[in-house]
């Protein structure tokens, strides 16, 4: 368990997100907290069932992250209760109090994973990712520090949204289509805590500090990242923040 270190840029980043009916503001954390839990492995029907679904249903392509049914998977995961419990044990030693029981909760699944960021659509939360699958060869990596964590059964991370990530291979300097054939196995099934981002404990933990530019936020009606005053996007190759756009959406 450990709080990895930010790495500080003069870029100015902010995100503006929905807080009730109003956009508010916040900075944007380049803090990453992470662990390995000690939590079971999913019994083998309960994979199997996965891999169908995955392959029948989802028919994932390289990069590509979709939800598995969390409510089906429940029927026949006995130990889904422990593996909660661990990541709230976990997150309870951050400091983060009960936080766990308060946010939704998903089952997911990815092939790799684009850069990208998730400001325009949880801009208002940070992530608590608890990793279910083998280690397949993949890290995740946040290329804003070059921080890559092995991806092992029980990896836990908690990141915000808007910090970009992907889900590479472990040999490799960035998201490669080519690095997942259609025949290698490198799924990985996680679960995925929403968090508050205005749940102070959790603030404090990312050093999140709120209404840095309220003026701003008040004439906007959607959620944004800007650096540097700008609306911005991330490179799905690389993970760099792109030329913030010359004209933005107000």
């Amino acid at each position: 368990m450990n709080a990895l270190q930010p790495h500080h840029s003069c870029d100015r980043l902010a995100s503006y997100f929905w807080s009730g009916d109003a956009i508010r503001s916040r900075s944007v954390s380049d803090v990453v907290l992470a662990g390995v839990l000690d939590i079971p492995a999913p019994p083998a029907r309960l994979s199997v069932d996965w891999d169908r679904e995955i392959s029948l249903r989802l028919g994932l392509d390289a990069g590509d992250v979709e939800e598995l049914s969390l409510t089906r998977a429940r029927l026949r995961w006995p130990d889904y209760k422990h593996c909660v419990q661990a990541a709230s044990d976990w997150t309870r030693r951050l400091g983060l109090q009960d936080v766990l029981s308060s946010s939704d909760v998903a089952l997911m699944v990815c092939r790799g994973a684009k850069y990208h960021h998730d400001g325009t659509q949880y801009g208002s939360a940070a992530f608590c990712n608890l990793f279910l699958s083998e280690d397949r060869g993949l890290d995740v990596h946040f290329p804003v520090t070059d921080q890559r964590i092995p991806l092992v059964r029980g990896t836990a991370v908690i990141f915000d949204t808007c910090q970009p990530h992907a889900v590479i291979d472990r040999r490799s300097t960035g998201f490669k289509m080519a690095d997942f054939p259609p025949n290698r196995d490198c799924s990985q099934v996680f679960l995925t805590w929403e968090l508050s981002i205005e749940n102070a404990c959790l603030r404090h933990a990312l050093r999140i500090a709120l209404d840095i530019d309220a003026a701003t936020a008040s004439t906007l009606d959607e959620q944004q990242v800007w650096l540097n005053g700008a609306r911005t996007s991330v490179s799905p190759d690389s993970g760099r923040w792109c030329q913030p756009e010359s004209s933005p959406t107000r």
